[in-house]
């Protein structure tokens, strides 16, 4: 049996007692090690599951899955996956590659970044299309995943914007060479978010375009959601370029436009933390 497992978002004991009696009986243990991360490392799951566990980096999962799958037709074979394992639809591919070799398949869910943002107030039913957000390069700016938030925005849905990780990445040179040199990891915080999307927004008006998304439209700011250092920060989206809301990881709301009044009560638990200065905001948070 191959069982896709769902850890959580928070630490090593948020894993059900269902993925835990599973991992603890299992032959092979994988942690899939780049769609997301846990606060805590792999040394502390390994003690609170009483297994060692396998990394399993992008390259592996999507180019060597057989070795993942390898005797999972006689042996328990666990891939744990940080939040819910179809958070990322490579961990979808997994499971038909095991389906088409005949192996049994089973899926423990657990909590995920896509429920878990209900946390700030915003009302999960309101959401539109999630994007993501990714790095830009010096030659690589993508702006596709703005039309998106603006096309929720027009029909009043919220959008949550996943941030982009780079966990094992190599630079272009090394690639090119052959050279296994990963770069260091890297996280994009709400504030880099937000000073791309202000400069896309730039961009469009000098395109002759009104962008429905502006410096002043609410978003909410979300940090290790899940963790008991969770951090959540509602203003403007000029001022998500400043908030400091720590480490990663880091989600990012762009709101609708029209809110219910619970939403915004809501909202207004989580004001604009103290700004480097010592300042803090006094503008509440508005659509």
């Amino acid at each position: 049996m191959l069982y896709l497992i769902g850890l959580g978002l928070g630490d090593a004991q948020d894993i059900t007692v269902k993925g835990l009696e599973a991992v603890r009986r299992c032959r092979r243990v994988y942690l899939e090690a780049y769609t997301s991360v846990l606060p805590v490392g792999k040394e502390a799951l390994e003690e609170f599951y009483g297994r060692k566990l396998i990394l399993a980096d992008r390259e592996e999962v999507e180019q060597e899955a057989d070795s993942i799958l390898k005797d999972a037709d006689v042996s328990d074979v666990a891939f744990l996956v940080v939040g819910d394992p179809f958070g990322a639809t490579t961990h979808s591919d997994l499971l038909l590659r095991a389906t088409k070799l005949g192996i049994s398949c089973r899926v423990i869910h657990n909590a995920s970044i896509m429920s878990a943002v209900g946390c700030c107030g915003l009302q999960l039913y309101k959401f539109g299309e999630t994007v993501s957000i990714v790095f830009w390069t010096d030659t690589w700016r993508p702006e596709s995943f703005f039309d998106k938030v603006a096309k929720n925005r027009q029909n009043g849905m919220h959008t949550l914007c996943l941030l982009d990780i780079k966990v094992k990445e190599q630079s272009l040179e090394n690639l090119m060479k052959g050279r296994k040199i990963y770069e260091p990891p890297r996280y994009m915080t709400v504030n880099q978010a937000a000073q791309q999307l202000l400069e896309v927004i730039r961009n469009r008006r000098a395109r002759g375009e009104d962008p429905v998304v502006t410096e002043e439209t609410l978003c909410v700011g979300l940090a290790r959601v899940g963790a008991e250092d969770q951090k959540i920060a509602a203003g403007t989206l000029r001022e998500m370029c400043s908030v400091d809301l720590g480490g990663p990881l880091h989600s990012l709301i762009i709101t609708g436009g029209s809110l219910h009044p619970l939403e915004m009560e809501m909202l207004s638990l989580f004001p604009l933390p103290e700004t480097s200065s010592g300042s803090q905001s006094t503008e509440g948070p508005h659509p």
